[in-house]
Formats: structure tokens, C-alpha cells, sequence
């Protein structure tokens, strides 16, 4: 009898002495995880783990049979503190063990590491191209028949005495569309000032059309003929979006322009625009970084500039250092993206995984 009861009390002894369960806020993150650690005794059948609160039931987090083991608390608030109840069950005997742990959110995120990587080495690259184009290195930059396209259009407008209408897109001066469309704006008004050609650009937006205007009067003084500048010619029309449309198809039937440039941010009017600048047969070029517009100026107009084309016509128009430089650098980026995607494809077949946690980390 007594030495039952010895056999009884060692065995909860065993059961209870030794267990341990901790949490540890999770180093080098961005303050939402808790790491959970516990070490039980071997005679363990089960492990379950809750996260308690003070208004809600218990959330399970993890239901396991091995007695030493971790698990991460992820999707947490930072800088808030959470307890944690783990519950053990020895087949013949249960035990309840509680901790608690503070999310703290660190200097620095060690899973972005690889993003600081890339990034690093997409600046180092955007600032070597500049320094080399400004030492007078020529960089090949692929034919954009869209722009080249202008001196023709510019041409046949002279020709016919007719004007160009320039649309600048139909949002407003906080989107990178309209910034780059002002861009070839300037180009265009350039040669159109050099030609003694009409150029009409009408705006949806007060703040575009005083950029517009800006950019057209530098344009002509650049040209030598500040005197042909018309500030008429830079008009504001309407905010509504197909008010603004209708606008821009009365000027086309009535000002008959030899070509048209609608280069910007377009949606629903896309094709609305495009067809009516073809029934007056007049040359179009078009360029938009709106996917799901493309497919439209591409079947109505005569060239498009499609997506990034866009915002390399800057640096195609001006061959500035600066720009060409950074456009080297960017696709210098897109070279490395191309790179680490074929190189991670490769490794997952041959079951190496480095390279996706490693690129997985500096996306999420």
C-alpha cells in the first residue's frame, strides 16, 4: 500500500516538475508575433494552446501530441500585451500552464532585409547609368514608333494648315500619367511652335491647365517664337468626365485637326475619343498605362504607346542624362527581377528553397 502511494506521488511529481512554457515577443519584426516555446513531460498524449482575452472566449491556436515543440503567434497589435494558456493532458492526469508576452515593434524588420538588398542595388545602378551618361556614354533605348510618329504628324498638320489636338488625359496633376503626358506636351509644342502649326490642348482640371499652360509657353520660348504663343489655345472644359469627352468630339468636328495625341489616363472614353478622331481622318497616336484601355486605342488609332512606353518617352524625346540614366537603372531592376524568378524556378524544382524565403520575406 505504501509503496503505491510512493509510485502514485512520483509519478505526478514527474508530471509536474519540469514543465515549462513560455512566450517571447519575436525579435527583428514589425511587432505583430509572439513566439510560444513549451517542454513537457514525455508521457504527453496532447498539447493544446489558447490565447486568452479579457472580452472574448479563448482562441486555440495550436493542437499538437509532441511535448517539446514552438509555434508563432502571428497578425498581432503591436506594443499590446497577450497571455497565453497552454493545456496538457498526461493520459491520466491534466496540467494548465499560463504566460504572457508584450509585442514589441523593432528598428528594423530582418524579413526586409532582401528588399533592402534589391533596392540598394537598383539605386547603386539608377546612379552609375546617370554619372555614365553624363560622362557622354550612349545608351541604346528601343524605337518607340508612337513618338517617332510625331514628326509625321506634326508635318501633315503644316502641310494642311490644320491644327493638333493634344488630350493630357482626363485625371488630374497627382497622377504620374499626366505628369508624363506634360512631358511629351512639351516636346510636341516645341515642334509645333518651330513649324508656326496650331496647337489646341484642352484640359479637365484647373491644376492641369495651368501646368499645361506653362509648359506650352516655355515650349515656344524655347523655340524662339514666344510672340506665336496663344494662352486661348489652353483651355479649361469641363469636370465631368463625359462632358469633357463631349467637349473634346466638338472640337474634333469642327476644327477638323490633321492629328491627334491623346496621351494620359483614360477609362470609359477611351474609345469614344478614339473613334471620333477617326471618322475626321486624322493621324492618332495614343498612350495610356491603363491596361484595360489599351485594346481600344490599339484597334482606333495609328500608334499607341502602351504602358511603360508612357513614361520612357521622356527620356526617348529629350536624351537628358538624368533621365536616360535612370531609365537604364530601372531596367537594369527589371533584369535582376527576371534573374531571381528564373533562378527560384530552377531551385524549386531541384527542392531548394532558400531563395523563395528569401524573396517571400522581402514581399510580405
Amino acid at each position: 500500500m505504501r509503496t503505491g502511494l510512493v509510485f502514485v506521488f512520483l509519478t505526478i511529481c514527474s508530471l509536474l516538475i519540469g514543465n515549462s512554457f513560455s512566450a517571447v515577443d519575436a525579435p527583428w519584426d514589425d511587432g505583430k508575433s509572439i513566439n510560444l516555446s513549451w517542454k513537457l513531460s514525455p508521457m504527453t498524449q496532447s498539447v493544446t494552446i489558447m490565447r486568452l482575452s479579457d472580452t472574448d472566449l479563448p482562441v486555440t491556436l495550436l493542437s499538437s501530441e509532441d511535448a517539446e515543440g514552438s509555434f508563432t503567434d502571428n497578425g498581432l497589435e503591436p506594443n499590446l500585451e497577450y497571455q497565453y494558456r497552454l493545456l496538457a493532458d498526461f493520459g491520466n492526469a491534466n496540467i494548465s500552464l499560463e504566460t504572457g508576452a508584450t509585442t514589441r515593434e523593432q528598428w528594423f524588420f530582418l524579413r526586409k532585409l532582401g528588399f533592402l538588398i534589391l533596392l540598394l542595388m537598383i539605386c547603386i545602378a539608377i546612379i552609375y547609368y546617370i554619372q555614365a551618361a553624363r560622362r557622354g556614354k550612349e545608351f541604346f533605348i528601343r524605337r518607340i514608333a508612337g513618338l517617332d510618329s510625331m514628326e509625321e504628324a506634326i508635318g501633315r498638320a503644316t502641310e494642311k494648315g490644320r491644327p493638333i489636338l493634344y488630350v493630357p488625359g482626363i485625371s488630374d496633376l497627382d497622377d504620374i500619367q499626366t505628369i508624363a503626358s506634360l512631358t511629351i506636351l512639351s516636346h510636341l509644342a516645341e515642334r509645333s511652335a518651330e513649324y508656326n502649326t496650331e496647337l489646341i490642348v484642352p484640359c479637365r482640371f484647373s491644376m492641369v491647365l495651368s501646368a499645361a499652360r506653362e509648359v506650352v509657353k516655355e515650349a515656344y520660348m524655347k523655340a524662339g517664337r514666344a510672340d506665336a504663343y496663344k494662352a486661348d489655345n489652353v483651355f479649361y472644359l469641363t469636370d465631368d468626365q463625359f462632358g469633357f469627352v463631349a467637349g473634346i468630339d466638338g472640337i474634333m468636328m469642327r476644327e477638323k485637326p490633321a492629328a491627334n495625341f491623346f496621351m494620359g489616363s483614360f477609362y470609359a472614353e477611351s474609345l469614344i475619343l478614339a473613334e471620333t478622331g477617326f471618322s475626321t481622318g486624322a493621324i492618332q497616336t495614343a498612350g495610356t498605362a491603363q491596361a484595360h484601355q489599351l485594346p481600344f486605342f490599339v484597334v482606333s488609332c495609328d500608334y499607341t504607346l502602351i504602358g511603360e512606353e508612357l513614361f520612357a518617352a521622356s527620356a526617348y524625346l529629350s536624351k537628358d542624362p538624368q533621365q536616360l540614366g535612370s531609365l537604364k537603372g530601372h531596367d537594369f531592376g527589371k533584369l535582376v527581377v527576371i534573374i531571381l524568378i528564373l533562378l527560384g524556378v530552377i531551385m524549386e524544382i531541384l527542392g531548394i528553397s532558400v531563395l523563395k524565403d528569401f524573396i517571400a520575406g522581402a514581399a510580405s
